[in-house]
This record gives structure tokens, C-alpha cells and sequence, in this order.
């Protein structure tokens, strides 16, 4: 399985420049995936050492052979217990690029797509208990008005929430293609496949907890990071960008900034980068996933 089939890394120059990567450091590529961010930080290293983490079982056939790097099979939300392990306590620097991968959208027996017919699973962890199909056919309608409204931002939430529910009592649903004909019923016209994306995105996202371990994860980074070190995230829909905002400019998921006596920001992160770094017009047209990537790059306060 090669690289370019598996996955297209976004913006590979702007990460890895992202890092300023000290040929003797330790990062963490807490995204492997098809591996194509990890064999670039690779080429900059001399006696560093990489661990690159991925949930995925499918990611393991992208591992490189290069002594500098160690392959962690794991969720990053456990990024500081994993690294523990490894006798690891600081880093200088730690990429993510969230998500999923093309590889997960691209192969039909995953479910992630509504190009293909395939099993309504979405697990990003094969070994994981809950599929799509579980939160579809077991959820309580509140929750699923919940998850549609908020992780897929669906206008008429409530709606399909109900329509599921009356639905699956006599017809649970099974396959990403009988879930999409039934979804056609409650797509605003000539918007059906941005409507189809919002409550896929929405399922897959609860089904991988990923808002959750987002933040577990940019904690422990905020706590491995030396002094100097760089966190780069690169996020692909508002509510990942508006955590790692918020955490880069205020401290905190949630709240307003706040300062000490002399009116300084009290905040363990500081902006690298301007706002949000974006692919330009030729990557873009290279490669389309591009589009809607916000990268955002931030040091750790102190010295």
C-alpha cells in the first residue's frame, strides 16, 4: 500500500516548517496515518527520534524502516501514558493533522464514505464496540438530535432525529447506501451531498469520541512540550479549529483570556503563526482535501 495511495499529506512544507524541527529533538506525529508528514520530519532529523501514533491497524503497513522512528498503535488522547512508556517526559514538538485519512474515506468496507456501498461501521479503531450502525439504530432521539445539531450542524436535526427513530423499528438501518437513500427524504434540494457530508461527519465523530480526545490530547501536549516547543495542528471542519483556537489564544477551551496583575496573558501557549495558515490555489487544485484545512502553529511559554 503506498503512500500516495493511502493519504495526500496537506501542506507537508508549512508543518514541518511548522516545527522548526532541531535535528537531536523528540516529536511526536500524533496523526500517522499514510505516514507522509512522519518520513518528512524524518528527512530533517539526525540523532532525534519520531514516534508517530495512529489508531488505525490499517496505518501499519505505512511504517518506515528508519531507526529514528517508533510506531506507537494507539488513540493520541493517551499521547502522555504512551509516551511514558517510552521513558519519553518532553518534547519539542508535536504535529496533528486531524480528521480522516484518504485511505479510510476511499475504502468501501470502512463506511466513512457516501460514495460507496459498505457497512455503516466509521470506526477509526476496527476494535472499537461502537459502529455507525449502533448509534443509529440504538441512540435515544435527543441524543441523535444532539449529535446532528451540534458535531454535523444539521438545520433540520430534530427532524431526522425523529424520522430515524420511526424508521428503524421496522427497518434497521445496515449499509452506508440504504442510510443515504433514506437521508434523500430530509436533504434540502440540490444541496443533498453537502447535506449527506454534514451527518456522516456527525456520526463519525461520535462514534470516535474525536471532540473528547481532541482535548486530551492538546492538553497532554500542552504538558510535553518544552519551553520553545511547537504544537502544529491542522483541522478540517470549525469545531476542531475553534478548540485549538481557543487553546492557543486563551488558555482554555472555553471562556475569555485570562491575565495576571500586570494585565499579561495567562496562557501556556503563545501564536506562531498569524491566524490560521491555508493551502494555496495550485495545492488546492492538487489536491481538493486541501480546501478546508486551517493549520495553526504555537510555542510553549517559558524558557
Amino acid at each position: 500500500m503506498t503512500e500516495s495511495v493511502y493519504h495526500i499529506p496537506v501542506m507537508l512544507a508549512q508543518c514541518t516548517d511548522g516545527l522548526a524541527i532541531d535535528p537531536n529533538g523528540t516529536y511526536v506525529d500524533v496523526t500517522f496515518g499514510g505516514g507522509g508528514h512522519s518520513k518528512e520530519i524524518l528527512k530533517h532529523l539526525d540523532k532525534g527520534h519520531l514516534y508517530g501514533f495512529d489508531q488505525d491497524q490499517d496505518a501499519e503497513a505505512n511504517i518506515p524502516e528508519n531507526p529514528n522512528f517508533t510506531f506507537v498503535a494507539a488513540n493520541f488522547r493517551d499521547i502522555k501514558k504512551y509516551l511514558r512508556l517510552y521513558g519519553v517526559k518532553k518534547v519539542d514538538g508535536i504535529l496533528a493533522d486531524l480528521g480522516i485519512s484518504s485511505h479510510q474515506i476511499d475504502e468501501p468496507t470502512r463506511g466513512f464514505s457516501t460514495r460507496f456501498s459498505g457497512d455503516l461501521d466509521m470506526r477509526m479503531n476496527q476494535t472499537a464496540e461502537i459502529s455507525a450502525k449502533e448509534v443509529l439504530n440504538t441512540y435515544e432521539e435527543v441524543k441523535l438530535h444532539k449529535i446532528f445539531g451540534i458535531y454535523g450542524e444539521v438545520k433540520n436535526a430534530k427532524t431526522l432525529a425523529q424520522a430515524i427513530v420511526s424508521e428503524r423499528s421496522s427497518k434497521p438501518f445496515s449499509t452506508t447506501e440504504g442510510f443515504t437513500a433514506f437521508l434523500k427524504k430530509y436533504a434540502p434540494r440540490g444541496k443533498e451531498f453537502k447535506y449527506f457530508a454534514q451527518v456522516f461527519q456527525a456520526l463519525r465523530i461520535e462514534v470516535n469520541d474525536e471532540m473528547a480526545a481532541l482535548e486530551e490530547m492538546l492538553l497532554g501536549a500542552v504538558e510535553l512540550l518544552k519551553p520553545e516547543g511547537r504544537l502544529v495542528v491542522m483541522s478540517y471542519h470549525s469545531l476542531e479549529d475553534r478548540l485549538v483556537k481557543n487553546l492557543i489564544q486563551k488558555g482554555k477551551f472555553q471562556g475569555e483570556l485570562e491575565k495576571d496583575f500586570y494585565g499579561n496573558p495567562i496562557r501556556p501557549l503563545e501564536p506562531v503563526s498569524r491566524g490560521a495558515i491555508v493551502a494555496d490555489a495550485e495545492e488546492i487544485a492538487a489536491n481538493p482535501r486541501a480546501r478546508s484545512a486551517k493549520l495553526r502553529v504555537a510555542k510553549k511559554v517559558g524558557k
